[in-house]
């Protein structure tokens, strides 16, 4: 099946199932969208028992398409920048500190405690696992996915103060993350045969160098969009440099998200926006990424929800992933404790913030993406079930309920 032929399907089916979940159902865009095609994915199954025609095009349909790459090397780049440029960057700042802690101890705490807690409920229920798989499972499940926070997040109404954290944590700990699983998937291939300051220069070189070329790039693009007054030259600007700036990121092996993040942030602040944009590229530049945004979104939750065809259903596998959900839970909640008791001295923080910020931390298509770049010795058929049934969790019952939650503990702080 041709590329085009591929995207076009998928344009249709996001757009025919929008128009269906807002016509009928009425869910949030995110989890609407993965409901619907899911929905649609298991009709297909059911008729494929008479007649498998369907089923076989859908089938070509996701096999066709390299969930990984699409994610992780092409539409990531695009959804962090254009979150990062709609984020409130003074709230973002005024926060820093707390934002930084959780993306980064945060994170390497809950890989450690979700990889250790998979470790033993595996041996529990009888698989023979080495602890450096579940490690690895414990890096692609820890980050929360941006996308499904963000669109999340809009909706709920949650306290400026809340959402920044969510949000700001969302956008910098998926970088993080893979920077993390990339680096256990490394020293899970040399079998150990990696040093301490191996490990670190890698980490720091992918954070360190996907922020600093993210921030270069920016600021080459900001004095760009000085110097002329065209809002489609402007807008093509940005959009170059989201592509151009991935594929060098690409090429110098540092990360790519973490660069887009930091490019959007500071091509969002006010500063720039005030001295270098007119009024009317603003407005160009901001409905340029939010349909964009939009558009990317739909399809990625398609994608996620066709991705129920390539799972390999066994009851054990099944049984290991509603086990995992509230373990998971509780290591994300362990891993905030320490961040959010040492700042809440220094800033405000909602009450019950802990409780909030761990169902609020949706998982999305990164740790899908991620799962499936596992090989068959990591156990990927195994964690790939475990995985998809955790994100369908998370963005369906967490996403569907966290607003409540919000309104309970955090009315008296909107």
């Amino acid at each position: 099946m041709e590329y085009f032929a591929i995207a076009s399907i998928l344009v249709v089916l996001s757009a025919l199932f929008g128009y269906i979940n807002v016509r009928f159902i009425k869910l949030p865009s995110a989890i609407g969208l993965m409901v619907v095609t899911i929905i649609f994915t298991l009709i297909v199954l059911g008729i494929s028992f008479f007649d498998d025609t369907f089923l076989e095009l859908e089938k070509e349909l996701i096999t066709n398409v390299d969930f990984k790459t699409v994610v992780l090397d092409i539409m990531l780049s695009f959804l962090l920048f254009a979150g990062a440029l709609h984020t409130d960057f003074k709230q973002l700042r005024a926060n820093r500190k707390p934002i930084i802690a959780f993306a980064t101890l945060g994170t390497v705490l809950s890989v450690c405690i979700s990889g250790t807690f998979t470790y033993y409920l595996l041996q529990f229920l009888g698989f023979e696992v080495a602890y450096i798989y579940c490690l690895l499972f414990g890096a692609l499940i820890s980050p929360t996915d941006p996308i499904a926070v963000l669109g999340i997040m809009k909706k709920v109404g949650a306290p400026k103060n809340l959402e920044i954290k969510i949000v700001g944590e969302s956008l910098f700990n998926d970088g993080v993350g893979v920077v993390l699983f990339l680096t256990i998937f490394q020293i899970a291939q040399k079998g150990g045969d990696i040093n301490a300051l191996g490990i670190a220069q890698l980490f720091l070189v992918e954070v360190a160098g996907g922020l600093g070329i993210g921030l270069l790039l920016g600021w080459i693009t900001y004095k760009l969009l000085k110097t002329i007054d065209d809002h489609d030259t402007e807008v093509i600007l940005t959009l170059a440099l989201v592509m151009g700036g991935t594929v060098l990121c690409q090429k110098l092996h540092v990360s790519a998200p973490l660069a887009m993040v930091a490019a959007g942030l500071l091509i969002g602040t006010d500063k720039v926006r005030h001295t270098s944009m007119s009024k009317t590229t603003e407005n160009y530049l901001d409905k340029f990424w939010e349909i964009l945004d939009v558009l990317l979104n739909a399809v990625l939750f398609v994608l996620i929800g066709m991705e129920i065809l390539v799972l390999t259903f066994d009851t054990t596998y099944i049984l290991a992933a509603v086990l995992v959900i509230p373990l998971l839970l509780l290591a994300r909640y362990v891993s905030l404790l320490a961040p959010i008791k040492f700042y809440s001295k220094q800033l405000e923080f909602v009450p019950k913030t802990n409780l909030i910020m761990t169902w609020g931390g949706l998982r999305g298509g990164i740790s899908i993406a991620l799962a499936l770049s596992l090989t068959a010795v990591m156990q990927r058929d195994l964690f790939l079930v475990m995985t998809y049934l955790v994100v369908v969790f998370s963005i369906i019952i967490q996403g569907l309920t966290v607003g409540k939650l919000i309104k309970k503990f955090a009315s008296d702080n909107l």
